[in-house]
């Protein structure tokens, strides 16, 4: 922050960057890791258990060196302004996105859903220094309740400044095959979904129907007389 930064439109310098190598100076050839998640909690990289601070630290390091997450923002400060800052967290971006794709497989969709729209009062509560609130310990029981199930790995690949997702696994994933297919009938009739699509829609359909009985008739033109005599 500060700066030449304090103008949002002027670019870093190379040299502000500490953590990570730029991404077209990163390696040509990708780099796979696999990370391990218990209960919500990562545990282990390449099936080595590791302690929180070290997880980090290691992917930081992998992270950097294949120019993964750099982060460029203008954010609006709790006193009312808005600041430019520019940010380097390789290990907390692979961690973001490995955890996400083991939290697919393992977390029911409303329960994902309620954990997300908790997460953004929860970062906010975070960033303006209430920690030890009351409300951010409520937020933490509810989300490390929601999470207890996330157990599982992500392989993310690393290549130029990206982390993505090449597969995911759980013992206990609530994804099947079986119900996914588009290919079979077995379990999962496709038929069904035309009478879901019908009772879902249906309160779509009585609002269209009240909105267009109460709207305005517009109002009938008199009749031309054109041509009589």
């Amino acid at each position: 922050e500060g700066g030449i930064l304090e103008d949002p439109w002027a670019e870093p310098t190379p040299d502000m960057y500490t953590m990570s190598v730029s991404p077209e100076k990163a390696p040509n050839r990708a780099t796979y890791i696999e990370i391990g998640f218990e209960n919500g909690n990562p545990i282990s990289v390449d099936g080595k258990r590791l302690s929180p601070a070290s997880l980090l630290a290691l992917l930081n390091k992998i992270g950097g060196a294949n120019g993964v997450g750099r982060m460029d923002m203008v954010e609006n400060r709790y006193v009312g302004m808005k600041s430019r800052g520019v940010y380097e967290t390789p290990g907390g971006t692979i961690l973001h996105i490995a955890r996400r794709a083991v939290e697919s497989l393992t977390m029911d969709r409303e329960l994902l859903h309620l954990r997300d729209s908790m997460s953004q009062k929860y970062a906010t509560l975070v960033y303006n220094g209430y920690w030890f609130s009351p409300e951010r310990l409520a937020l933490q029981s509810l989300i490390d309740s929601a999470t207890s199930g996330v157990t599982g790995v992500a392989r993310i690949k690393l290549y130029k400044g990206n982390a993505i997702v090449a597969g995911r696994k759980a013992e206990q994933s609530l994804y099947h095959p079986d119900f996914a297919t588009f290919e079979e009938d077995t379990v999962y009739d496709q038929k069904d979904a035309e009478g879901f699509i019908k009772i879902n829609a249906l309160r779509l359909k009585i609002k269209s129907m009240v909105d267009k009985a109460a709207k305005p008739k517009a109002p009938k033109k008199a009749a031309s007389k054109k041509g009589r005599k």
